[in-house]
């Protein structure tokens, strides 16, 4: 029987190389002129992962997402297509109720005014359904995923308001409506932002059921080191320090997005996983189909963000350009860009291959529609 191994692909990238004796990944921060040099620090990873048979996901083929994706596809009588759009609404719904039941408006009025002004904007959820999707892949149910699933929006949530902010991105559009300080004033803006950051682990912890209270700490204890100062804010103060910089290669940008951008994603699948009681394996896999996932997530956004409108992604188009940002299409131009997107979906994809192939296809579906978005 064929089989298929992610592991010589992976090792290509900075953060797959070679695992140390402690199955962690050193990884080399940029030097920059601006910022200096940086400490190295560790990512935990597996050093090594049995490939699955080419036959344990027969699901992938029929997975929906974009028509221009199945067009053609022959589907299997056996599995019937899998509904990713039913899906979708289903989970977002139960999100979007469960985010408004989590923010009700009280007092001091304005500072939850402006938390739910951004926290229920619309957006695509895509993190809190990757968190409930992990739970069920191991074996959990949605309801112990919730909780979390909203503390993640919200983190992603308070990462919006802050990045639009003068100080940082300086932006007047998000999810097609006024940015957050446009609306309340900077001032307000940023204590909103603080206020869900901490009040997402606040909800996880009280909220959670259903999960033993070693795997809640083991929860949290992840989630705080994703986005601190290793994590997402390691990555958006690396990319902040590093507008106008001109030698900014492959590499760096990968640094900054693997945790920008590929944390938060990496913090939705492991947190499913763990209140859903997965094994230390499952954990490692999903970990990897993260990062790859994430850094997909990103390269598509530099694409969209020069070939679509502001109009079409309910945001400002062409900022980074005008920021002077390096990005994906610069470094690699648009069609290689378009390449490497592919590259990581299909090996994101490969990492579920061990799991149950029906209990997977949520995943699968949720990648390519990662890959194919439009918006």
């Amino acid at each position: 029987m064929s089989t298929l191994n992610v592991v010589p692909w992976v090792q290509t990238y900075p953060v797959f190389k070679q695992a140390t004796k402690s199955g962690s990944i050193p990884i080399a921060v940029p030097r920059s002129p601006t910022f200096g040099p940086f400490s190295r620090f560790s990512l935990p990873m597996v050093s090594s992962l049995k490939s699955c048979p080419v036959s344990s996901v027969p699901f992938i083929c029929s997975v929906l997402t974009r028509e221009a994706f199945t067009e053609g596809a022959e589907q299997d009588p056996q599995n019937p297509a899998f509904d990713f759009e039913s899906y979708i609404l289903q989970k977002a719904n139960s999100v979007n109720q469960a985010l408004k039941a989590a923010v009700p408006l009280r007092e001091p009025l304005k500072i939850h005014e402006a938390m739910r002004y951004s926290l229920l904007a619309g957006g695509k959820r895509v993190r809190p359904i990757l968190c409930i999707a992990a739970c069920e892949l191991v074996g959990g149910r949605e309801s112990m995923a919730v909780p979390a699933a909203c503390a993640l929006e919200m983190i992603h949530t308070m990462s919006l308001i802050h990045d639009d902010m003068p100080c940082m991105d300086n932006d007047d559009l998000r999810r097609g409506k006024p940015t957050n300080h446009r609306v309340f004033g900077e001032d307000v803006a940023v204590l909103a932002g603080d206020a869900l950051l901490v009040y997402a682990f606040e909800h996880m912890a009280a909220s959670t059921v259903g999960v033993t209270p070693a795997r809640i700490v083991q929860a949290v204890g992840e989630f705080a080191k994703l986005i601190g100062s290793e994590g997402l804010s390691a990555g958006q103060v690396v990319d902040v320090s590093s507008e106008g910089l001109s030698d900014v290669g492959l590499e760096h940008l990968e640094f900054i997005h693997l945790r920008k951008t590929a944390a938060l994603l990496e913090a939705a699948l492991v947190l499913g996983a763990i209140l859903g009681g997965g094994s230390e394996q499952e954990l490692e896999r999903l970990r990897k189909y993260a990062r790859c996932s994430g850094l997909m997530f990103q390269v598509v956004d530099d694409i969209l963000d020069v070939t679509k409108s502001s109009k079409e992604l309910g945001k400002t188009a062409g900022k980074d350009l005008v920021a002077e940002k390096v990005t994906f299409p610069k470094l690699m131009g648009i069609e290689k860009s378009r390449e490497f997107a592919e590259k990581l979906r299909s090996d994101a994809v490969e990492q579920l291959g061990c799991f149950d192939a029906e209990k997977a296809t949520p995943l699968i579906a949720l990648t390519n529609y990662i890959a194919y978005r439009q918006n």
